[in-house]
């Protein structure tokens, strides 16, 4: 690994807070030389504890970050929401520009200005990682970007909303879905708002990420058919699970309809690997004709799972001029 990686993390809510903890586990030579909050940041030298929040100065501008760590990576565990947006847009192409790799959980700018952050990577000839925004622990943006490479992949078939799987699971089981949902929010799997989870919002937007790392795709212009959990969905997981078979919100990407990604209910069978799901679990199904489909399947949807997913990231953009096997 290069010597004395420089970190910046730019957010630290839960998931950020992870990541502080998930680096100060490893052994390895990372280290964060900055952490940026809402409105305050704090500079650390190597070894220094991470302060008080009440100690920590006014968030400084992000180039002047950047310049005083040295930074070789800026990580960002900044929300997916309105207020938030223009800062992580702004501080993500900002490090890219100056040659500062950018690893990222935020959803919000890379859905919005997938292009742009793309030519200021190649301005600066510096790199871009998503893995905390594609499926927390489950590893399928590597599967996108690099594993399936010249494997000739058209298409993919993704349960990558743990949320959906268990509420299904639970409506088939004959609770109702006020039930399911309140089950499934005290066992912390879904959020307090789960609107993006029943919409199908959510596994759309991991399967447009996805869909812009094998193909190319602008991840901005792709357009999102979506069919909800909804007052009609536990007669449908009754009936299913009646047959043998399983309710799942499944989504979907095809060379067959390039710029498309849909998410639709649909009674799977059993031997289908979306079948045997158990919630929060998740899964991407990647159709490869001439090598056959390959499945990717786990993950923890959690703060732990997206603040590692993040350090992998970083571990392998650190490690990516090793010798050897690695």
């Amino acid at each position: 690994m290069a010597l004395g990686v420089r970190l910046v993390l730019s957010g630290f809510g839960a998931v950020g807070r992870a990541f502080v903890d998930s680096v100060l586990e490893q052994d390895s030579l990372l280290q964060v030389a900055a952490v940026r909050g809402h409105g305050t940041e704090v500079l650390l030298a190597p070894g220094r504890p991470l302060p008080e929040r009440s100690s920590w100065g006014p968030l400084r501008p992000i180039e002047e970050t950047l310049t005083l760590t040295r930074a070789d990576i800026l990580v960002q565990a900044l929300p997916s929401s309105p207020e938030a947006h223009a800062r992580v847009l702004h501080e993500a192409i900002a490090a890219l520009r100056s040659g500062v790799d950018v690893v990222t959980a935020t959803k919000s700018h890379v859905l919005s200005h997938w292009r742009d952050l793309e030519r200021a990577a190649e301005e600066g000839q510096a790199r871009i990682r998503i893995s905390g925004a594609t499926g927390a622990a489950l590893p399928a943006a590597d599967m996108a970007r690099v594993a399936l490479r010249g494997m000739g992949c058209t298409g993919v078939r993704a349960c990558p909303n743990g949320t959906s799987i268990f509420i299904l699971d639970e409506l088939s089981a004959g609770t109702g879905l006020d039930a399911a949902v309140s089950e499934a929010q005290r066992r912390g799997i879904a959020e307090a708002n789960p609107s993006a989870d029943l919409s199908g919002q959510d596994a759309a937007t991991k399967v447009r990420l996805i869909a812009g790392l094998l193909w190319d795709w602008d991840v901005s212009r792709i357009a999102v058919e979506t069919e909800p959990i909804d007052s009609s969905t536990p007669d449908r997981a009754l009936a299913a699970t009646g047959n043998g078979l399983r309710l799942r919100a499944v989504a979907r990407a095809s060379l067959d309809r390039p710029m498309v990604v849909s998410v639709q209910l649909e009674a799977v069978p059993p031997g289908d690997p979306l079948f045997s799901l158990t919630g929060p679990e998740k899964a991407m199904v990647f159709s490869c004709p001439e090598a056959g489909d390959i499945t990717v399947q786990g993950g923890r949807s959690s703060p732990k799972g997206a603040a590692l997913a993040m350090l992998k990231d970083v571990l392998n953009l650190a490690g990516s001029k090793l010798g050897g096997f690695r």
